[in-house]
């Protein structure tokens, strides 16, 4: 498989190419060239396969041509370690879980896939790849976790000196040993800027092999897709006519990665009648979908800060997915936008009606899709982080706490970095990873 630049401005590039640059020498995001297309009779029978059996299936049509099958199939089966439950939570209303993995977030499923494929093409490097990450709040605990302690890689994880819980910052900044935290006096869009810096600085590339493991990175967001299809064969077995039902999938959205994941998965064939993006006040996106046209806003802080982003890197995969047509994008993707007043109350009234407890952007996914869900239809919302990630807005707002997960990354390692923090600017975090290598 080769890999095109949402800039078109660069030649195409493999598959290593593309993981272990991050980013297209043009400033662009890497694209899969073609997206192959599930034959229909996979569908048959999906609802009695496991998720790495379906996740399997999915990476090998993909990636197949680049990485052996055995390979490929250990690492798909190295990802998940834990389990992503679907459940009822009222009549046509299902949660899928994504928070049962080592960090309680659902981006354990896109780090540990893109470790282990980082991990595959390293070995054939002389020097140490460095990847960079920028966090708005569970990927930086996420990445952290995934690629602690894996031979020739080291980890810089950029986050802003405000918004990340004690728990966020405590699941990166405690591991120590390859894991090297970075606080920039800035806001997270700052910390996605400074890394797309690092990417196209020419001096920086000479001196240094640097990658991505945000979004921007395609093998991150690739692996976002095998839990849509797992989701919907967990729909078809919980719901016997789910067939015959059109289905609607809720996304709380921050760099939209998780949105286009599910997008492609569309395209290769996944059958959702479409996708709700849920933004808090940073309704760059929504504002996009009403418009069509994209102005990055402000960042606002609010409750459900890992989705405070106020310029979205991966609102070009998806324009560039449909080809600039905004009626498409419009057909497939439905926007709404709240409050922290309507997030807090959509956590009360679902705690106190169904007994669920949420976290803010959980939350924000299920008002999106309440909203959006006709009376024929189905629909599925992400939940993203486990509540005990955000307890203390959990419990102002349920008057309920939630009991954390036994979770071996939160406990403090014996080695750790000092935390260096810097302006966010290019010289500076330069100095820091040409003094960490």
């Amino acid at each position: 498989m080769q890999f095109y630049s949402t800039n078109g401005q660069s030649r195409q590039a493999s598959l290593e190419e593309a993981v272990m640059t991050g980013l297209a020498p043009d400033g662009g995001l890497y694209m899969p060239e073609r997206i192959p297309i599930i034959p229909r009779a996979f569908f048959n029978n999906i609802g009695e396969m496991s998720i790495t059996d379906i996740s399997f299936v999915v990476a090998n049509m993909l990636l197949g041509e680049d990485i052996d099958a055995a390979e490929l199939k250990q690492i798909v089966y190295d990802t998940f370690s834990f389990d992503i439950p679907l459940k009822k939570i009222s009549d046509r209303i299902y949660s899928l879980e994504l928070f049962h993995g080592p960090t309680s977030a659902f981006k354990d499923v896109g780090a540990r896939f893109l470790a282990r494929i980082i991990s595959h093409y390293s070995k054939s490097t002389e020097s140490d790849v460095n990847v960079l990450v920028a966090t708005s709040g569970d990927s930086g605990g996420a990445v952290a976790s995934g690629f602690h302690n894996v031979p020739g890689v080291k980890v810089f994880v950029l986050y802003p000196e405000r918004g990340l819980t004690h728990l966020q910052r405590h699941q990166f900044s405690s591991l120590g040993d390859n894991v090297y935290p970075i606080e920039v006096m800035g806001n997270f869009d700052e910390c996605q800027r400074l890394v797309k810096e690092a990417f196209v600085d020419k001096d920086l590339r000479e001196r240094l092999s640097v990658t991505s493991a945000n979004s921007i990175n395609i093998c991150r967001l690739l692996p976002q897709m095998f839990y849509y299809f797992y989701a919907y064969s967990r729909y078809l077995q919980m719901d016997p006519k789910g067939y015959e039902t059109d289905v609607v999938i809720s996304v709380p959205c921050g760099n939209l990665g998780n949105l286009t994941a599910g997008l492609l998965a569309k395209k290769m064939g996944l059958p959702v009648k479409r996708f709700v993006a849920a933004n808090n006040l940073n309704d760059s996106f929504t504002r996009y979908l009403d418009s069509g046209n994209f102005a990055p806003c402000s960042q606002h802080p609010t409750i459900a800060c890992a989705m405070d982003v106020g310029n979205p890197s991966n609102i070009s995969r998806i324009i560039d997915l449909y080809a600039r047509d905004h009626t498409a994008i419009n057909n497939d993707i439905h926007g709404r936008s709240f409050t922290d007043g309507q997030i807090a109350q959509c956590m009360s009234d679902t705690f106190r009606t169904f007994g669920y407890l949420m976290d803010p952007h959980t939350a924000t996914a299920l008002m999106a899709l309440s909203d959006d869900l006709s009376q024929q239809e189905s629909g599925i919302f992400l939940a993203t982080a486990h509540p005990a990630k955000y307890n203390k807005t959990v419990m102002d707002v349920t008057g309920t706490s939630a009991t954390p997960p036994i979770n071996p990354t939160n406990e403090a390692a014996p080695t750790r970095h000092d935390t260096p923090k810097i302006t966010p600017s290019l010289p500076a975090l330069k100095k820091v990873l040409l003094t960490s290598t």
